[in-house]
């Protein structure tokens, strides 16, 4: 009897959610970065586990909203946690129940209704065992949660049995998507997502926070390679220096790393060639929030 359906993953901004999808799904779907708020829009990555299928819904980490964006966000991760049948809420072991945890928790309330919540305790490595003990206690105290699980996202442990547990726990029912399928973002949106990862990561401190990457054109070429034209959207003039870098090598660093991890993952020559346009309103743009799988009217106050 096969068995499918969706999980969400929440919590916090850096709490490890996109590291865990990959870790389930077993390739690179979400991107990871040690930037918070860097995932944008709902990734689904798809696991297979036995006759199970098990399909993630990654969230954007749960904050307090400010701007638009932030509000478009923070409703797609309610929206994916809604629309979920099981719900894991992902929870930093070593800096415990923050003001964040406890908004999420009272959210919850709601949401859970009707279906099963896990909790996963993260990055276990860097606390003593009596301090998860006392941290598991409370959290369990404050919600009923179905089951506990103590993991490592980015070295693996207790990941399987979290794995097994959910594919236990979804529906009867026939597959959502073909076996060889890992995710359902078009490729346009994942070759976007990579090179703002490498844009994100080569940036650090200096990051225009108002920046996103565009896959504009896609074609496949006789040789069976593609070539894929994207754009990097600033606000600024300012900006545009930042990420092109002195004399341009910033952009071509990016490129580089971005069009080696394109290939890697699509097992084909890539051309990959960047352009870097202000846009100082892209903020406001319903096209810009579609591109993400965002909904803008989510981000009216």
């Amino acid at each position: 009897m096969t068995k499918a359906g969706f999980v969400a993953l929440i919590g916090e901004p850096n709490a490890g959610k996109s590291t865990l999808l990959n870790r389930m799904v077993g390739a690179k779907v979400s991107i990871v970065t040690h930037k918070v708020q860097t995932t944008r829009a709902r990734i689904r990555g798809v696991a297979m586990e036995g006759e199970s299928q098990i399909v993630f819904v990654d969230t954007p980490g749960l904050f307090q909203p400010r701007r638009r964006l932030d509000r478009a966000m923070v409703a797609a991760a309610w929206g994916g946690a809604a629309d979920a049948d099981v719900i894991v809420l992902l929870v930093e072991a070593h800096r415990g129940v923050t003001e964040g945890v406890e908004r999420i928790l009272e959210g919850l309330g709601e949401v859970a209704q009707g279906r099963k919540v896990a909790l996963a305790l993260n990055k276990i490595d860097k606390v003593q065992s009596e301090v998860l003990l006392g941290l598991t206690k409370d959290l369990n105290e404050r919600l009923a949660f179905a089951e506990t699980f103590m993991i490592s996202a980015e070295k693996g442990h207790g990941v399987d049995a979290l794995r097994a547990w959910l594919a236990g726990e979804v529906p009867e029912g026939p597959w959502l998507y073909p076996e060889d399928q890992i995710a359902d973002l078009p490729m346009r949106m994942i070759a976007a997502e990579m090179t703002r990862e490498k844009l994100t990561l080569r940036l650090h401190q200096e990051l225009p926070y108002q920046m996103t990457v565009e896959t504009e054109s896609w074609q496949e070429r006789k040789d069976g390679s593609a070539r894929i034209d994207q754009v990097v959207y600033v606000v600024r003039d300012g900006h545009k220096g930042i990420v092109l870098g002195h004399k341009g090598e910033t952009i071509k660093a990016v490129s580089k790393a971005a069009r080696e991890e394109l290939q890697e993952f699509l097992g084909r020559r890539v051309h990959l060639f960047l352009q870097v346009k202000v846009r100082p309103n892209w903020l406001e743009e319903a096209e810009r929030y579609a591109e993400m799988g965002l909904e803008f009217k989510d981000g009216n106050t």
